[in-house]
């Protein structure tokens, strides 16, 4: 019936190349066969089993039925719910008797002497001239649906293991605006909102972008990838700076606008080592090469501090600050600047004291000492 020299080849690969054991596979196998065979030719209530001989490659199709208290069977439906009425309470051991599904204990006995209720009792169907055909396709239909269910198995054990990395493919197409990227054996989408604004991909292209998401979809898996999280900008400095993935350094915090202005609060654990000198490299390579890869994105680096004052003030930088008072109940602050000052703390439409919001996660009120107060929340 079968090509057992196909068949075992494909089983025997499954098995080595995906991990999946013969038996899981033959199990399926004879599954789809029984409900092939029952839709075919079965009857209602009819348990089929099918047996598959790999040996031989034949299948032996089963009718199965389930022995039954010959006392606690109702042969019609009334006769059932008639009794259900009356009985205070539904039990459980009452069946409806269907002779394609059950056989009765005396009639189970005289087959097998010593079988009880609850058993299954085994009846050989008959082979039909057209199975074969049937059989042969369904066997084809089960083997290639695994073949398709270890590939997505695989590929979600792959990719979500690089969940939260960077990862690069080559641009694949763009469809109104998202950008859909060949990774391999999947294809990651960078949607327009995860863009960096004014980038540009063409098709072929190389492009790198953040795994924040592995999704396992009804139309396989689907990565979700973004070139604005502020995560892609942690994991360009880690791939930069060793001092970060070996945990000499640490980013406490970050706040960007993407593909305009970002800043990053860095901290060190050991107090000879320079946490901003750090990432920003010697000469500033390590900074540069990140700003190139972000498009131009200005990137401003800090030291954290434990002292909200501190923090807040260096937050602000490229400003001067002449005072920072705190109100730790509120987490507000109030910023004093001189005149001078006050347009670069604030910064281009409000960019710089909103990022510093961010960073901190302080309310932040600036005010010139000529006295004109600006109040931008975290």
């Amino acid at each position: 019936m079968f090509d057992l020299k196909v068949i075992n080849s494909v089983l025997d690969q499954l098995e080595e190349e995906r991990g999946i054991p013969k038996e899981k596979v033959l199990e399926a196998v004879e599954m789809a066969l029984a409900t092939a065979y029952k839709k075919e030719y079965g009857k209602r209530g009819q348990i089929i089993r099918a047996n598959f001989d790999l040996k031989s490659g034949g299948v032996e199709m089963n009718q199965v039925k389930i022995v039954v208290d010959d006392t606690k069977v109702f042969m019609d439906k009334k006769s059932l719910e008639d009794a259900l009425e009356k009985a205070e309470e539904n039990d459980d051991d009452r069946v409806l008797f269907n002779p394609e599904h059950h056989i009765l204990l005396p009639d189970a006995q005289k087959m097998k002497k010593d079988a009880v209720v609850g058993d299954e009792l085994i009846f050989p169907l008959e082979e039909k001239g057209d199975y074969g055909r049937i059989a042969s396709q369904t066997a084809k239909q089960v083997i290639m649906q695994k073949i398709r269910e270890a590939e997505r198995s695989s590929v979600l054990k792959e990719f979500g293991e690089r969940e939260d990395e960077i990862i690069t493919g080559t641009v694949q197409r763009v469809e109104r605006g998202n950008i859909f990227v060949d990774v391999g054996r999947a294809v990651g989408i960078l949607p327009y909102e995860e863009q960096i604004p004014g980038e540009r991909f063409n098709q072929g292209e190389r492009v790198r972008a953040y795994l924040y998401k592995v999704e396992d979809g009804p139309k396989g898996v689907a990565l979700r990838l973004s070139r604005s999280h502020p995560k892609f900008l942690v994991k360009l400095f880690e791939n930069e700076a060793p001092e970060l993935e070996n945990g000499t350094i640490e980013i406490k915090s970050v706040a960007r606008e993407a593909g305009a202005r970002s800043k990053i609060a860095v901290a060190s654990g050991d107090s000879y080592i320079d946490p901003v000198g750090s990432l920003v490299g010697q000469r500033g390579v390590r900074v540069a090469t990140v700003t190139s890869e972000l498009g131009g994105e200005k990137i401003d680096i800090i030291e954290w501090s434990e002292d909200p004052a501190e923090f807040i003030e260096d937050a602000l930088s490229p400003a001067k600050i002449v005072s920072v008072e705190i109100n730790e109940e509120d987490k507000e602050a109030s910023v004093v600047v001189s005149e001078d000052q006050q347009s670069l703390a604030i910064g281009k439409g409000g960019q710089n004291v909103r990022l510093a919001a961010k960073l901190t996660g302080w309310r932040i009120d600036i005010k010139s000492i000529e006295g004109e107060e600006i109040e931008v929340e975290e």
